[in-house]
């Protein structure tokens, strides 16, 4: 799977992340903003998406890949 994108908090506003890189992929002034790329980038590279308040915690997440548990009578 793909690293996850993050949406995070940063000097300028707000910014997309993907996991492990220590520079912003996007800025951009608003959260909504932020979010929607990052939502759209999430969803081309199948994986999650991280969503952080302006405290830094986590807010909410949203996976876009494939399910690692699907419930069991979903499975064929």
């Amino acid at each position: 799977m793909t690293k996850k994108i993050h949406v995070v908090p940063h000097k300028d506003g707000w910014a997309t992340k993907r996991e492990g890189n220590d520079r912003a992929s996007k800025v951009f002034e608003k959260k909504s903003d932020a979010v929607d790329s990052g939502r759209k980038t999430a969803k081309e590279d199948k994986t999650d998406l991280v969503i952080h308040k302006k405290d830094g915690k986590i807010q909410d997440s949203d996976s876009y890949g494939p399910d690692p548990n699907p419930p069991k009578d979903k499975i064929h």
